[in-house]
């Protein structure tokens, strides 16, 4: 509510006094000092503002019941706000350190999506890890997406600005194609649940505008049965070549439809992987070593639960289930219970095109952190040249099914008699 107040002099007398830049029209200024309140105020920066807060209506003093008239008029643009609560505003010249509500009045000053009354004790929206997206930087935690009117139609905007550091870093990022950076805003969108991690959710009829231009949301894949619905793939959506890279603010406005579902958003300056980055992050933490891979051969061939007779061996394919070739990085989830492996070059590229994460072997959840390449068929796939097939036997050991099958044909074969025959 003090900052609120400020007059532009009041404004840059703040700034200044952090170290921040004073330039920029009154909006700009009020947004960056509304950013210091929440994220760095001090005992120094709250004292600074009261300071210039007492200072500005000393002789006003005794017009303490009434607001001053810059006041009203700052709530009266937050009024016009549509998730402004008058309940937030306080009646009075002097505000202790108590009661001031600076975070959420900031929360709905820069988002408009509607905020919790602080001390109130609920767990937050968590959204679950991407593997291709390293976050560097929480612009907005999750937050819900508040109808303001029984319309079926709603639109809640969001107003933030980036920090010098954080521009620098999409402007010095590479680039993974023309045009789209590996630093990135993105906007993620959730059900509203706390129960554990989301996955991302577009609500109905959704629309992203960033300042005056929309955003691309992917749209759905086509299905080829009849009688299925298209599936839409949600993914964080890249924000970033519509966005203000400068110290000016930045409006984005979701468009979403009201059906009864409740949906967070959030926003987050991240690094965009490839998946040539996840396969070699993988090859440097993710090699399971040769001995672990044979103990665990040996204990599946020990005790194996499908069957009430001993298993003496098992067969592993050497082609990937993905793309019928030869595996060149034999991977699986530690979480699968079978040995068969599929190529992690080709399940990482998949992935990356169309995020299931789904073993291609069992068709349950493979996702990247329970990934390892299985150390015992790496060396095997060195050593066995010319097979498409080996058995694992019970002591651990192995056996190229096609050198067994030569070996079992000795030169007096009569198959090779007869062929001997009719040549």
């Amino acid at each position: 509510n003090m900052v609120m107040s400020f007059r532009v002099t009041d404004l840059q007398m703040l700034l200044g006094f952090v170290g921040r830049s004073k330039s920029g029209l009154k909006h700009e200024l009020v947004t960056r000092a509304l950013q210091l309140v929440q994220f760095d105020c001090s005992p120094e920066v709250f004292k600074k503002i009261k300071e210039l807060y007492e200072t500005r209506y000393a002789k006003k003093s005794s017009e303490a019941a009434q607001p001053p008239p810059q006041q009203h008029r700052a709530h009266e643009a937050l009024a016009i706000h549509p998730s402004y609560d008058r309940s937030n505003t306080v009646a009075q010249t002097s505000i202790s350190t108590t009661n001031i509500d600076y975070p959420v009045l900031y929360g709905k000053y820069l988002n408009g999506l509607g905020r919790l009354p602080p001390k109130v004790a609920k767990p937050e929206v968590r959204l679950v890890k991407l593997p291709f997206y390293t976050i560097l930087d929480e612009l907005l935690k999750p937050t819900e997406l508040v109808p303001q009117n029984n319309e079926k139609l709603q639109e809640s905007p969001c107003i933030f600005a980036l920090t010098p550091r954080q521009v620098e870093l999409i402007r010095n990022s590479r680039e993974l194609q023309p045009g789209v950076k590996s630093v990135q805003v993105v906007l993620r969108i959730c059900y509203t649940d706390t129960s554990s991690p989301q996955e991302d959710q577009y609500p109905p009829n959704i629309a992203v505008k960033v300042n005056h231009s929309y955003c691309s949301v992917p749209g759905y894949y086509p299905s080829n049965k009849p009688g299925v619905e298209p599936k839409r793939p949600c993914r964080p959506i890249n924000l970033t070549h519509l966005m203000y890279l400068s110290a000016a603010t930045n409006r984005i406005t979701v468009t979403w439809g009201n059906y009864g579902k409740s949906y967070s958003v959030g926003l987050y300056l991240v690094r965009q992987m490839t998946s040539a980055e996840l396969l070699q992050r993988l090859k440097t933490i993710g090699i399971k070593h040769p001995e672990l891979c044979k103990a665990l051969v040996k204990e599946k061939l020990r005790l194996d639960p499908d069957s009430e007779i001993a298993t003496t061996g098992v067969r592993v394919s050497l082609i990937c289930p993905l793309v019928k070739m030869r595996l060149s990085v034999p991977c699986r989830a530690e979480t699968c219970a079978h040995l068969q492996c599929f190529d992690a070059v080709f399940y990482l590229q998949m992935n990356e095109k169309k995020p299931t994460w789904m073993c291609p072997v069992c068709d349950k959840p493979a996702p990247y952190d329970q990934l390892i390449i299985d150390g015992l068929l790496s060396k095997i796939l060195r050593e066995c040249e010319d097979a498409d097939e080996i058995e694992y036997l019970v002591d651990g050991s192995w056996c190229s099914i096609r050198a067994e099958k030569e070996r079992s044909c000795s030169p007096q074969c009569p198959i090779l008699v007869l062929g001997e025959y009719f040549r």
